[in-house]
């Protein structure tokens, strides 16, 4: 197993959980299109996720690169 400094181990959790966010976000939707039966709360709550997960795409992408 190789080592992995602060900093990557950092940039890894940040992408993991964007990507949880994401996904989740993204089901939640599918889910409520296919059921009809989310309220709007539910639409804002994923739209929120989808959000976070993107910023926390883009902060790995950034700190990746330093």
């Amino acid at each position: 197993m190789l080592a992995m400094d602060a900093r990557g181990r950092r940039v890894d959790t940040a992408r993991i959980l964007g990507n949880i966010a994401l996904v989740t976000g993204f089901l939640i939707t599918i889910v409520g299109l296919a059921t009809d039966s989310t309220p709007a709360k539910g639409y804002v709550f994923a739209g929120m996720l989808v959000t976070a997960g993107v910023g926390l795409r883009l902060e790995a992408a950034i700190t990746d690169r330093h």
